[in-house]
């Protein structure tokens, strides 16, 4: 059963390219992707693993450190 979380990782993402002066075409191409393909990405709640993966690389940064927080926040909040 699948239920609708305030986290969205591609607006996590589109935040981080932001403070660091990145586009998204500049991450697009760090991570193989074509542009287009990658902004339907990031609209997205979720992305893929490996597209994650390929992300934090590229950008050097751990966006599975804030998946992994929001899941700490919302287990203390006794929201599970």
């Amino acid at each position: 059963m699948q239920t609708k979380t305030d986290l969205h990782i591609g607006n996590i993402i589109c935040r981080h390219l932001a403070k660091e002066g990145r586009s998204k075409k500049w991450l697009a191409d760090k991570v193989y992707c074509e542009y287009s393909n990658f902004c339907k990405t990031l609209k997205q709640p979720f992305i893929d693993i490996e597209m994650l993966i390929r992300i934090s690389i590229a950008l050097k940064y751990d966006f599975f450190a804030d998946i992994s927080h929001y899941i700490a926040t919302v287990h203390k909040s006794k929201k599970w």
